[in-house]
């Protein structure tokens, strides 16, 4: 198995555009830091947010993280809370991979040896396992608040219609 740990914004948009399932049938479990479960919690997340975190399903660990990050790495400034605690929590556990959208987060977490995807890589492997219709999982996303380039969606169609 796989150890995952996930920052908040994946969680985020694959629970606000109905994928959020798509985590336990790639990665069985995934570790969620305490901070982001409170960031998920927070009463400025939305609604769906809030009320899916407050009843995580069986495949959601929360944990404490107990490394912390030495203060003087300034490739930390950048970085939320969410995704300090994700990246010690991958330290700690020596995870395989962490769910990160947040470019400043992603380049920190590959700078220290980690495999990184975010919310759209998560839907194109889901997509490669025919979980989800890529297409129609990147119109859902079009309509929250994620940022995105219009050439990252476009390639991503393009690779996982030459790889079918």
């Amino acid at each position: 198995m796989q150890l995952v740990i996930a920052d908040t914004g994946p969680v985020n948009y694959l629970i606000l555009i109905g994928h959020i399932d798509v985590l336990p049938a790639l990665f069985e479990k995934v570790i969620l830091p305490a901070v982001v479960r409170d960031e998920l919690k927070h009463r400025k997340a939305p609604p769906a947010v809030q009320q899916w975190i407050a009843a995580p399903p069986s495949w959601v660990e929360v944990r404490q993280t107990a490394n912390v990050i030495d203060a003087s790495d300034l490739s930390y400034e950048t970085l939320d809370a969410g995704e300090e605690a994700a990246i010690a929590l991958a330290i700690e556990l020596r995870a395989e991979l962490i769910l990160m959208d947040d470019r400043d987060g992603v380049l920190v977490a590959r700078r220290r040896g980690f495999r990184v995807a975010g919310t759209l890589g998560v839907l194109s492997m889901a997509a490669e396992r025919s979980l989800v219709d890529l297409a129609e999982a990147f119109e859902r996303i079009k309509r929250t608040s994620f940022h995105y380039r219009q050439e990252t969606l476009d390639q991503l169609l393009a690779d996982a219609s030459r790889s079918q």
